[in-house]
């Protein structure tokens, strides 16, 4: 709680309005957004562009489009040649996000490191060296991201993917790193701890409830040898 009360009592970096450039990379995105999307994304990017600092998460269940909506977050805000960092709790979830933003992103001169406990004591020399003097615009990684040997030439944005895996620690490491970067959580699975943070008035809530056109819910299922659950 004191944490957010803290950074609701400080202004952040206001960025300006979309850009051609940031029109023209949203269209390429090949689903139509839902009106839940639409929301959300106006609702980011309202936050940035204002005076206050980023607290939103945003709530909606696997395939409701959450990542195309920190994507659109992220690009914002390296056009205003801040660095992004995206931190997810798992190595599988962090190559995942790595590999999308890899597709979207490098396309267009950018660059995205990976930061995750199985990489190479070389290739995280190089991905660090590459974050500390402003090389990287995007780093993807799990709790190796907030290692103290982990620092940034301008972090401006943090998107954290399933906020009930990292508490106030995490949140207070990546701070010392910025001077109050924006912050967008994502999850399908809000815990109590963080209800009462969005009841308190101190975490904005953005909901996505619905499907997007063509996709269909998730089914998990398992099967044994005598029947099918």
């Amino acid at each position: 709680m004191a944490l957010y009360a803290a950074r609701q009592q400080e202004a952040g970096f206001r960025y300006g309005p979309d850009t051609v450039w940031q029109r023209e990379f949203e269209e390429m995105f090949p689903f139509e957004e839902t009106e839940d999307q639409l929301q959300a994304i106006e609702a980011a990017k309202q936050d940035m562009e204002s005076p206050k600092i980023m607290d939103r998460l945003i709530c909606g269940d696997v395939g409701y489009g959450k990542t195309e909506i920190a994507i659109r977050v992220a690009f914002k805000a390296i056009q205003e040649g801040k660095q992004v960092v995206y931190l997810v709790p798992t190595t599988i979830l962090a190559q995942q996000h790595y590999n999308n933003l890899v597709k979207w992103l490098t396309p267009l001169g950018l660059s995205v490191e990976l930061l995750i406990g199985s990489i190479s004591k070389k290739q995280r020399t190089v991905s660090e060296t590459n974050l500390r003097n402003g090389q990287a615009n995007i780093a993807v990684g799990t709790h190796a991201l907030i290692q103290d040997t982990v620092d940034f030439a301008n972090l401006g944005a943090v998107v954290i993917d399933e906020q009930h895996r990292f508490g106030v620690k995490q949140r207070l490491a990546l701070r010392k790193k910025s001077q109050n970067p924006q912050i967008l959580t994502m999850t399908a699975t809000p815990i109590p701890r963080t209800l009462a943070i969005t009841m308190n008035g101190d975490l904005d809530l953005t909901i996505i409830d619905e499907l997007p056109s063509g996709r269909k819910p998730i089914l998990t299922t398992m099967t044994n040898s005598r029947r099918q659950i």
